[in-house]
Protein backbone atom coordinates (compact mmCIF):
# COMPACT_ATOMS: atom_id res chain seq x y z
CA UNK A 1 0.00 0.00 0.00
CA UNK A 2 1.31 3.39 -0.91
CA UNK A 3 0.36 6.50 0.96
CA UNK A 4 0.02 9.91 0.48
CA UNK A 5 1.23 12.94 2.16
CA UNK A 6 -0.29 16.65 2.89
CA UNK A 7 1.66 19.71 3.79
CA UNK A 8 -0.87 21.61 5.46
CA UNK A 9 0.59 25.32 6.05
CA UNK A 10 -1.35 27.25 7.73
CA UNK A 11 -1.48 30.57 9.95
CA UNK A 12 -0.41 29.73 12.89
CA UNK A 13 1.31 26.39 12.70
CA UNK A 14 2.91 24.10 9.98
CA UNK A 15 1.62 20.35 10.05
CA UNK A 16 2.38 16.78 7.46
CA UNK A 17 -0.33 14.65 7.67
CA UNK A 18 0.13 10.78 6.16
CA UNK A 19 -2.87 9.68 4.65
CA UNK A 20 -4.08 6.23 3.57
CA UNK A 21 -6.19 5.94 0.37
CA UNK A 22 -9.36 5.38 2.52
CA UNK A 23 -8.22 8.90 3.55
CA UNK A 24 -8.04 7.94 7.29
CA UNK A 25 -5.12 9.32 8.97
CA UNK A 26 -2.08 7.50 9.88
CA UNK A 27 -0.10 10.06 11.39
CA UNK A 28 0.56 13.79 12.08
CA UNK A 29 3.50 15.88 12.82
CA UNK A 30 2.75 20.01 13.93
CA UNK A 31 5.00 22.28 14.73
CA UNK A 32 4.10 26.19 16.00
CA UNK A 33 5.70 29.26 14.88
CA UNK A 34 6.07 32.51 15.75
CA UNK A 35 3.49 35.50 15.61
CA UNK A 36 4.93 38.73 14.61
CA UNK A 37 3.05 41.81 15.61
CA UNK A 38 5.16 45.05 14.49
CA UNK A 39 2.55 47.83 14.70
CA UNK A 40 -1.35 47.66 16.03
CA UNK A 41 -2.91 45.68 12.87
CA UNK A 42 0.04 44.65 11.62
CA UNK A 43 1.15 40.90 11.57
CA UNK A 44 4.02 38.94 9.87
CA UNK A 45 5.61 35.72 9.57
CA UNK A 46 8.99 34.83 8.86
CA UNK A 47 9.13 32.59 6.04
CA UNK A 48 12.53 30.99 6.81
CA UNK A 49 11.04 29.86 9.97
CA UNK A 50 7.67 28.52 7.55
CA UNK A 51 9.91 26.58 5.63
CA UNK A 52 11.67 24.80 8.54
CA UNK A 53 8.68 23.91 10.68
CA UNK A 54 7.12 22.37 7.24
CA UNK A 55 10.14 20.58 6.49
CA UNK A 56 10.52 19.53 10.02
CA UNK A 57 7.67 17.90 10.20
CA UNK A 58 7.50 16.42 7.04
CA UNK A 59 9.97 14.01 8.48
CA UNK A 60 8.52 13.79 11.83
CA UNK A 61 5.27 12.09 10.32
CA UNK A 62 6.67 10.09 7.83
CA UNK A 63 9.26 8.65 11.14
CA UNK A 64 5.36 8.43 12.98
CA UNK A 65 4.27 6.19 10.27
CA UNK A 66 7.71 4.43 9.79
CA UNK A 67 7.22 5.29 6.15
CA UNK A 68 9.74 6.31 3.59
CA UNK A 69 9.60 8.33 0.50
CA UNK A 70 9.25 5.36 -1.47
CA UNK A 71 6.09 4.42 0.54
CA UNK A 72 4.59 7.33 -0.48
CA UNK A 73 2.24 8.12 -3.72
CA UNK A 74 2.28 11.94 -3.95
CA UNK A 75 2.30 14.91 -2.03
CA UNK A 76 -0.47 17.54 -1.91
CA UNK A 77 0.17 21.26 -0.38
CA UNK A 78 -2.39 23.73 0.70
CA UNK A 79 -1.81 26.91 2.42
CA UNK A 80 -3.10 29.78 4.41
CA UNK A 81 -3.81 32.03 1.46
CA UNK A 82 -3.16 35.89 0.69
CA UNK A 83 -0.12 35.72 2.93
CA UNK A 84 2.50 37.43 0.57
CA UNK A 85 6.46 36.55 0.18
CA UNK A 86 8.91 38.66 -1.86
CA UNK A 87 12.40 36.61 -2.03
CA UNK A 88 15.24 37.04 -4.15
CA UNK A 89 15.39 34.42 -6.67
CA UNK A 90 19.04 33.87 -6.81
CA UNK A 91 19.92 33.46 -2.97
CA UNK A 92 16.02 32.30 -2.45
CA UNK A 93 15.97 35.09 0.47
CA UNK A 94 13.00 36.61 1.36
CA UNK A 95 13.89 40.83 1.22
CA UNK A 96 11.49 40.87 4.29
CA UNK A 97 9.15 39.37 6.70
CA UNK A 98 5.72 37.97 4.83
CA UNK A 99 2.94 40.32 5.59
CA UNK A 100 -0.40 37.79 6.96
CA UNK A 101 -3.62 37.77 5.29
CA UNK A 102 -4.63 39.33 8.75
CA UNK A 103 -2.67 42.20 8.18
CA UNK A 104 -4.29 45.67 7.97
CA UNK A 105 -1.13 48.20 7.28
CA UNK A 106 -2.58 48.74 3.27
CA UNK A 107 -6.16 49.66 4.89
CA UNK A 108 -5.95 53.44 3.34
CA UNK A 109 -4.27 51.98 0.08
CA UNK A 110 -7.58 50.55 -0.73
CA UNK A 111 -9.36 53.45 0.09
CA UNK A 112 -7.49 55.23 -2.31
CA UNK A 113 -8.25 52.76 -4.82
CA UNK A 114 -12.36 53.36 -4.06
CA UNK A 115 -11.34 57.06 -4.20
CA UNK A 116 -9.97 56.60 -7.72
CA UNK A 117 -13.36 54.85 -9.07
CA UNK A 118 -11.17 51.18 -9.32
CA UNK A 119 -13.69 49.40 -6.59
CA UNK A 120 -15.94 48.18 -9.54
CA UNK A 121 -13.58 47.27 -11.79
CA UNK A 122 -11.61 44.94 -9.56
CA UNK A 123 -15.13 42.91 -8.02
CA UNK A 124 -15.65 42.77 -11.74
CA UNK A 125 -12.25 40.59 -12.15
CA UNK A 126 -11.35 39.14 -9.55
CA UNK A 127 -14.24 38.61 -7.82
CA UNK A 128 -12.66 40.34 -4.56
CA UNK A 129 -13.60 43.46 -2.82
CA UNK A 130 -10.79 45.92 -2.84
CA UNK A 131 -9.38 44.72 0.70
CA UNK A 132 -6.42 44.49 2.91
CA UNK A 133 -7.09 40.89 3.42
CA UNK A 134 -5.87 40.19 -0.39
CA UNK A 135 -2.34 40.17 -1.65
CA UNK A 136 -2.07 43.03 -4.36
CA UNK A 137 -1.89 45.63 -2.15
CA UNK A 138 0.78 43.83 0.17
CA UNK A 139 2.83 43.14 -3.00
CA UNK A 140 2.72 47.11 -3.44
CA UNK A 141 3.57 47.67 -0.23
CA UNK A 142 7.00 45.69 -0.07
CA UNK A 143 8.13 47.35 -3.59
CA UNK A 144 7.47 50.46 -2.16
CA UNK A 145 8.79 50.05 1.49
CA UNK A 146 11.87 48.20 1.25
CA UNK A 147 14.84 49.71 -0.11
CA UNK A 148 15.64 49.11 -3.65
CA UNK A 149 13.23 46.19 -3.84
CA UNK A 150 11.48 47.80 -6.82
CA UNK A 151 14.31 48.59 -8.79
CA UNK A 152 15.53 44.95 -8.29
CA UNK A 153 11.43 43.29 -9.59
CA UNK A 154 11.61 45.48 -12.54
CA UNK A 155 15.41 44.37 -13.19
CA UNK A 156 13.99 40.32 -13.15
CA UNK A 157 15.46 39.81 -9.53
CA UNK A 158 12.44 39.36 -7.53
CA UNK A 159 9.98 36.66 -7.42
CA UNK A 160 6.46 37.18 -5.35
CA UNK A 161 4.13 34.09 -4.04
CA UNK A 162 1.56 33.18 -1.86
CA UNK A 163 2.98 30.29 0.33
CA UNK A 164 2.58 27.61 -1.61
CA UNK A 165 4.71 29.17 -4.43
CA UNK A 166 7.20 29.85 -1.75
CA UNK A 167 6.98 26.27 -1.08
CA UNK A 168 7.37 24.65 -3.90
CA UNK A 169 10.08 26.82 -4.47
CA UNK A 170 12.03 25.55 -1.51
CA UNK A 171 10.68 21.56 -2.05
CA UNK A 172 12.31 22.20 -6.24
CA UNK A 173 15.30 23.57 -4.67
CA UNK A 174 14.24 26.91 -7.04
CA UNK A 175 13.08 24.83 -10.09
CA UNK A 176 9.45 25.73 -9.57
CA UNK A 177 7.89 29.02 -9.13
CA UNK A 178 4.18 28.65 -9.76
CA UNK A 179 1.14 28.75 -7.74
CA UNK A 180 -1.87 27.54 -8.91
CA UNK A 181 -5.99 28.95 -9.72
CA UNK A 182 -7.25 29.00 -6.18
CA UNK A 183 -4.42 30.70 -4.72
CA UNK A 184 -3.86 33.28 -7.86
CA UNK A 185 -7.73 34.15 -7.49
CA UNK A 186 -7.05 35.86 -4.06
CA UNK A 187 -4.27 38.21 -4.94
CA UNK A 188 -6.54 41.18 -6.52
CA UNK A 189 -4.05 40.66 -10.24
CA UNK A 190 -6.16 37.79 -11.61
CA UNK A 191 -8.96 37.83 -13.69
CA UNK A 192 -10.89 35.07 -12.57
CA UNK A 193 -12.96 34.97 -15.71
CA UNK A 194 -10.11 34.98 -18.25
CA UNK A 195 -7.92 32.89 -16.08
CA UNK A 196 -4.58 34.62 -16.43
CA UNK A 197 -3.03 37.48 -14.74
CA UNK A 198 -4.50 40.75 -15.58
CA UNK A 199 -2.48 44.10 -16.88
CA UNK A 200 -5.17 46.74 -15.95
CA UNK A 201 -4.99 45.23 -12.57
CA UNK A 202 -1.24 45.24 -12.24
CA UNK A 203 -1.04 48.56 -13.57
CA UNK A 204 -3.55 50.01 -10.95
CA UNK A 205 -1.67 48.10 -8.01
CA UNK A 206 1.96 49.17 -9.85
CA UNK A 207 3.21 45.30 -9.81
CA UNK A 208 5.34 44.31 -12.58
CA UNK A 209 4.21 41.15 -14.15
CA UNK A 210 8.13 39.68 -13.84
CA UNK A 211 7.54 39.00 -10.12
CA UNK A 212 4.51 36.85 -10.60
CA UNK A 213 4.33 32.64 -10.50
CA UNK A 214 2.88 30.87 -13.12
CA UNK A 215 -0.30 29.57 -12.75
CA UNK A 216 -0.89 26.00 -12.63
CA UNK A 217 -4.31 23.43 -12.48
CA UNK A 218 -4.99 22.95 -8.81
CA UNK A 219 -4.74 19.03 -9.76
CA UNK A 220 -1.52 18.37 -11.67
CA UNK A 221 2.23 16.69 -11.12
CA UNK A 222 4.41 19.78 -11.23
CA UNK A 223 7.41 18.24 -10.24
CA UNK A 224 9.49 15.45 -8.02
CA UNK A 225 10.58 16.58 -4.71
CA UNK A 226 14.39 17.54 -4.35
CA UNK A 227 17.16 16.20 -2.32
CA UNK A 228 17.48 17.10 1.18
CA UNK A 229 13.65 16.74 1.61
CA UNK A 230 12.37 12.81 3.52
CA UNK A 231 10.27 12.94 0.44
CA UNK A 232 13.21 13.36 -2.29
CA UNK A 233 11.71 12.06 -5.65
CA UNK A 234 7.81 12.21 -4.26
CA UNK A 235 6.23 14.13 -6.66
CA UNK A 236 3.92 17.22 -6.09
CA UNK A 237 0.18 16.77 -7.34
CA UNK A 238 -1.46 19.37 -6.12
CA UNK A 239 -1.69 23.03 -4.88
CA UNK A 240 -4.46 24.76 -3.24
CA UNK A 241 -5.67 27.53 -1.19
CA UNK A 242 -6.39 26.06 2.82
CA UNK A 243 -10.47 26.91 2.77
CA UNK A 244 -10.72 25.35 -1.52
CA UNK A 245 -8.47 22.58 0.07
CA UNK A 246 -11.28 22.22 2.44
CA UNK A 247 -14.40 22.33 0.22
CA UNK A 248 -12.84 19.52 -1.42
CA UNK A 249 -12.12 17.25 1.41
CA UNK A 250 -15.72 17.83 2.35
CA UNK A 251 -16.52 16.45 -0.80
CA UNK A 252 -18.53 19.59 -1.38
CA UNK A 253 -18.24 18.88 -5.14
CA UNK A 254 -21.79 19.74 -6.08
CA UNK A 255 -23.13 22.76 -7.13
CA UNK A 256 -25.50 24.74 -3.55
CA UNK A 257 -22.88 22.62 -1.28
CA UNK A 258 -21.28 24.03 1.56
CA UNK A 259 -18.75 23.87 4.79
CA UNK A 260 -17.82 26.18 7.09
CA UNK A 261 -13.88 25.99 8.65
CA UNK A 262 -13.44 27.10 12.33
CA UNK A 263 -9.65 27.71 12.30
CA UNK A 264 -7.81 31.23 13.13
CA UNK A 265 -10.45 32.90 10.98
CA UNK A 266 -14.10 31.29 10.02
CA UNK A 267 -14.57 30.76 5.86
CA UNK A 268 -17.89 29.46 4.33
CA UNK A 269 -17.74 28.34 1.06
CA UNK A 270 -20.47 26.98 -1.48
CA UNK A 271 -19.93 25.12 -4.37
CA UNK A 272 -21.81 27.26 -7.21
CA UNK A 273 -20.09 24.83 -10.34
CA UNK A 274 -18.67 26.37 -13.40
CA UNK A 275 -20.83 29.35 -13.03
CA UNK A 276 -18.92 32.75 -11.45
CA UNK A 277 -22.49 34.35 -9.25
CA UNK A 278 -20.99 37.98 -8.43
CA UNK A 279 -22.61 38.58 -4.73
CA UNK A 280 -25.17 41.24 -4.15
CA UNK A 281 -23.97 40.75 -0.20
CA UNK A 282 -20.25 41.63 0.02
CA UNK A 283 -19.46 37.60 -0.09
CA UNK A 284 -16.26 36.96 -2.39
CA UNK A 285 -16.72 35.20 -5.98
CA UNK A 286 -13.42 32.85 -5.68
CA UNK A 287 -12.25 29.88 -7.86
CA UNK A 288 -12.30 26.45 -5.80
CA UNK A 289 -10.35 25.18 -8.00
CA UNK A 290 -9.48 23.86 -11.82
CA UNK A 291 -8.48 20.47 -12.74
CA UNK A 292 -9.09 18.63 -16.40
CA UNK A 293 -9.04 21.65 -17.89
CA UNK A 294 -12.07 22.79 -15.87
CA UNK A 295 -12.95 25.70 -13.17
CA UNK A 296 -15.34 25.46 -10.69
CA UNK A 297 -15.78 28.62 -8.68
CA UNK A 298 -17.46 29.19 -5.12
CA UNK A 299 -19.03 31.55 -3.07
CA UNK A 300 -17.05 32.70 -0.16
CA UNK A 301 -17.83 34.71 3.08
CA UNK A 302 -14.42 35.45 5.57
CA UNK A 303 -14.48 35.68 9.33
CA UNK A 304 -11.27 37.10 10.27
CA UNK A 305 -11.42 35.87 13.73
CA UNK A 306 -12.36 33.03 14.81
CA UNK A 307 -10.72 30.78 17.03
CA UNK A 308 -8.18 33.33 17.25
CA UNK A 309 -10.46 34.96 19.54
CA UNK A 310 -10.28 31.40 22.00
CA UNK A 311 -6.18 32.28 21.43
CA UNK A 312 -6.63 35.46 22.67
CA UNK A 313 -8.70 34.66 25.83
CA UNK A 314 -5.77 32.03 26.01
CA UNK A 315 -3.18 34.07 25.61
CA UNK A 316 -4.27 37.56 26.02
CA UNK A 317 -6.51 37.70 28.59
CA UNK A 318 -5.13 34.06 30.14
CA UNK A 319 -8.23 33.23 31.52
CA UNK A 320 -8.17 29.50 30.02
CA UNK A 321 -4.79 27.31 30.10
CA UNK A 322 -5.66 25.99 26.48
CA UNK A 323 -7.98 26.64 23.57
CA UNK A 324 -10.24 23.58 23.89
CA UNK A 325 -10.46 24.43 27.96
CA UNK A 326 -13.04 27.05 26.61
CA UNK A 327 -16.05 24.59 26.11
CA UNK A 328 -16.03 23.37 29.63
CA UNK A 329 -16.06 26.98 31.15
CA UNK A 330 -18.21 28.37 28.53
CA UNK A 331 -20.85 25.53 29.63
CA UNK A 332 -20.61 26.55 33.34
CA UNK A 333 -23.15 29.15 32.93
CA UNK A 334 -26.76 28.69 30.89
CA UNK A 335 -26.14 32.01 28.59
CA UNK A 336 -24.12 35.15 28.63
CA UNK A 337 -25.49 36.86 30.74
CA UNK A 338 -26.28 39.49 28.24
CA UNK A 339 -22.86 39.78 26.77
CA UNK A 340 -21.83 40.04 23.40
CA UNK A 341 -18.33 39.37 21.95
CA UNK A 342 -17.48 41.02 18.62
CA UNK A 343 -14.33 39.92 17.87
CA UNK A 344 -13.21 42.50 15.34
CA UNK A 345 -9.48 42.24 16.52
CA UNK A 346 -8.33 42.65 13.01
CA UNK A 347 -10.91 44.47 11.44
CA UNK A 348 -14.49 42.52 9.87
CA UNK A 349 -14.55 40.51 7.07
CA UNK A 350 -17.88 39.64 5.34
CA UNK A 351 -20.43 40.83 5.01
CA UNK A 352 -19.69 44.09 6.88
CA UNK A 353 -16.22 44.62 5.59
CA UNK A 354 -14.46 47.30 8.32
CA UNK A 355 -10.90 47.21 8.45
CA UNK A 356 -10.98 50.04 10.94
CA UNK A 357 -13.74 47.66 13.59
CA UNK A 358 -11.90 46.58 16.59
CA UNK A 359 -12.85 44.35 19.22
CA UNK A 360 -15.65 44.80 21.79
CA UNK A 361 -17.05 42.99 24.69
CA UNK A 362 -20.34 45.14 25.56
CA UNK A 363 -22.81 44.49 28.07
CA UNK A 364 -20.34 43.60 31.45
CA UNK A 365 -22.21 44.24 34.57
CA UNK A 366 -21.53 43.09 38.11
CA UNK A 367 -22.05 39.74 37.58
CA UNK A 368 -20.27 39.33 34.35
CA UNK A 369 -17.43 36.23 34.87
CA UNK A 370 -14.90 34.45 32.76
CA UNK A 371 -17.46 31.82 32.01
CA UNK A 372 -19.54 34.56 30.36
CA UNK A 373 -16.70 35.92 28.26
CA UNK A 374 -16.03 32.74 27.09
CA UNK A 375 -19.31 31.73 25.94
CA UNK A 376 -19.43 35.06 24.40
CA UNK A 377 -16.83 34.52 22.52
CA UNK A 378 -18.45 31.01 21.06
CA UNK A 379 -21.48 32.99 20.44
CA UNK A 380 -19.41 35.96 18.64
CA UNK A 381 -18.01 33.08 16.24
CA UNK A 382 -21.50 31.37 15.59
CA UNK A 383 -23.08 34.64 15.11
CA UNK A 384 -20.42 35.87 12.57
CA UNK A 385 -21.00 32.58 10.30
CA UNK A 386 -24.45 33.19 10.60
CA UNK A 387 -24.34 36.32 9.09
CA UNK A 388 -22.29 34.67 6.33
CA UNK A 389 -24.78 32.14 6.02
CA UNK A 390 -27.78 34.16 5.79
CA UNK A 391 -25.88 36.24 2.90
CA UNK A 392 -24.82 33.28 0.64
CA UNK A 393 -28.68 32.14 1.38
CA UNK A 394 -29.91 35.35 -0.25
CA UNK A 395 -27.17 35.12 -3.57
CA UNK A 396 -28.23 31.68 -4.32
CA UNK A 397 -31.75 32.32 -3.73
CA UNK A 398 -32.11 28.88 -1.81
CA UNK A 399 -31.86 28.25 2.13
CA UNK A 400 -28.67 26.11 2.88
CA UNK A 401 -29.97 22.13 3.61
CA UNK A 402 -27.30 21.57 6.13
CA UNK A 403 -23.79 22.90 7.33
CA UNK A 404 -20.49 20.72 6.65
CA UNK A 405 -18.18 21.85 9.32
CA UNK A 406 -14.29 21.48 9.95
CA UNK A 407 -11.28 22.93 11.57
CA UNK A 408 -10.05 22.66 15.21
CA UNK A 409 -12.63 24.31 17.14
CA UNK A 410 -15.35 22.00 15.25
CA UNK A 411 -14.66 19.55 17.79
CA UNK A 412 -16.47 21.86 20.42
CA UNK A 413 -19.88 20.48 20.90
CA UNK A 414 -20.92 23.54 22.98
CA UNK A 415 -19.50 25.57 19.89
CA UNK A 416 -21.35 23.69 17.19
CA UNK A 417 -24.77 23.40 18.99
CA UNK A 418 -24.68 27.35 19.35
CA UNK A 419 -24.29 27.30 15.40
CA UNK A 420 -27.06 24.89 14.75
CA UNK A 421 -29.45 26.99 17.05
CA UNK A 422 -28.70 30.70 15.82
CA UNK A 423 -28.53 29.49 12.09
CA UNK A 424 -31.50 26.71 12.75
CA UNK A 425 -30.17 24.56 10.28
CA UNK A 426 -28.76 21.10 10.69
CA UNK A 427 -24.44 21.30 11.29
CA UNK A 428 -22.83 18.21 10.14
CA UNK A 429 -19.42 16.89 11.36
CA UNK A 430 -17.29 14.43 9.67
CA UNK A 431 -15.58 11.80 10.95
CA UNK A 432 -11.86 13.25 9.54
CA UNK A 433 -12.06 16.88 11.13
CA UNK A 434 -8.93 17.56 8.79
CA UNK A 435 -10.63 18.28 6.18
CA UNK A 436 -8.36 21.07 4.85
CA UNK A 437 -5.00 18.39 4.48
CA UNK A 438 -7.90 15.38 3.05
CA UNK A 439 -8.82 17.81 0.42
CA UNK A 440 -5.44 18.80 -0.98
CA UNK A 441 -4.81 14.71 -0.83
CA UNK A 442 -7.40 14.11 -2.95
CA UNK A 443 -6.46 16.54 -5.49
CA UNK A 444 -2.81 14.66 -5.30
CA UNK A 445 -4.30 11.21 -5.63
CA UNK A 446 -6.40 12.26 -8.77
CA UNK A 447 -3.74 13.92 -10.31
CA UNK A 448 -1.46 11.02 -10.14
CA UNK A 449 -4.25 8.09 -10.66
CA UNK A 450 -4.33 6.98 -6.97
CA UNK A 451 -7.80 8.09 -7.23
CA UNK A 452 -9.65 7.40 -10.08
CA UNK A 453 -12.72 9.97 -10.35
CA UNK A 454 -14.03 12.53 -8.02
CA UNK A 455 -17.13 9.48 -7.14
CA UNK A 456 -14.53 7.40 -5.78
CA UNK A 457 -13.14 10.34 -3.62
CA UNK A 458 -16.93 10.79 -2.38
CA UNK A 459 -17.11 7.56 -1.01
CA UNK A 460 -14.45 8.40 1.81
CA UNK A 461 -17.11 10.76 3.20
CA UNK A 462 -18.53 10.05 6.40
CA UNK A 463 -20.53 12.03 9.41
CA UNK A 464 -19.46 12.01 12.67
CA UNK A 465 -22.40 13.78 14.40
CA UNK A 466 -25.29 16.13 13.32
CA UNK A 467 -26.02 19.00 15.12
CA UNK A 468 -30.03 20.01 15.20
CA UNK A 469 -31.42 23.00 16.46
CA UNK A 470 -33.07 22.98 19.79
CA UNK A 471 -33.47 26.67 20.39
CA UNK A 472 -36.55 28.06 19.71
CA UNK A 473 -36.87 29.96 16.33
CA UNK A 474 -37.83 33.43 17.71
CA UNK A 475 -35.01 33.21 20.72
CA UNK A 476 -32.87 32.94 17.78
CA UNK A 477 -34.24 35.66 16.12
CA UNK A 478 -33.70 37.84 19.23
CA UNK A 479 -30.34 36.98 20.18
CA UNK A 480 -29.34 37.91 16.27
CA UNK A 481 -30.85 41.47 15.61
CA UNK A 482 -29.09 42.08 19.33
CA UNK A 483 -26.08 40.68 17.78
CA UNK A 484 -26.66 43.23 14.84
CA UNK A 485 -26.40 46.03 17.69
CA UNK A 486 -23.10 44.94 18.85
CA UNK A 487 -21.53 44.65 15.61
CA UNK A 488 -22.85 48.30 14.72
CA UNK A 489 -20.91 49.84 18.17
CA UNK A 490 -17.50 48.05 17.12
CA UNK A 491 -17.52 49.53 13.90
CA UNK A 492 -15.39 51.76 12.56
CA UNK A 493 -13.80 52.44 15.97
CA UNK A 494 -9.80 53.11 14.74
CA UNK A 495 -9.99 56.51 13.19
CA UNK A 496 -8.94 55.60 9.36
CA UNK A 497 -5.47 56.63 8.27
CA UNK A 498 -5.34 60.13 6.79
CA UNK A 499 -2.56 59.51 4.55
Amino acid sequence: MKYIVSLDQGTTSSRAIVFDQGGSIVSVAQKEFEQIFPKPGWVEHNANEIWSSQAGVIAEALAGANLHAKDIDCVGITNQRETTVVWDRKTGEPICNAIVWQDRRTASHCEKLKAAGLEDTFLKKTGLVLDAYFSGTKITWILDNIPDARQRAQRGELAFGTIDAWLVYKLTAGKLHITDHSNASRTLLFNIHTNDWDDELLKALNVPRSILPDVRPSSQVYADIADGSALNGVPIGSLIGDQQAATMGQVCTEPGLAKNTYGTGCFLLMNTGTQAIQSKNKLLTTIAWNRDDQTTYALEGSVFVGGAAVQWLRDGLKIIPSAPDIENLAATVPDTGGVYFVPALTGLGAPDWDPYARGAILGITRGTTAAHIARAALEGIAFQVADLVSAMESDSGSKLKELRVDGGAAANNLLLQLQADILQTPVVRPTVLETTALGAAYLAGLATGYYKSIDDVRTHWQADRTFEPNMPANQAQALRARWRQAVERAKGWEPKDPN
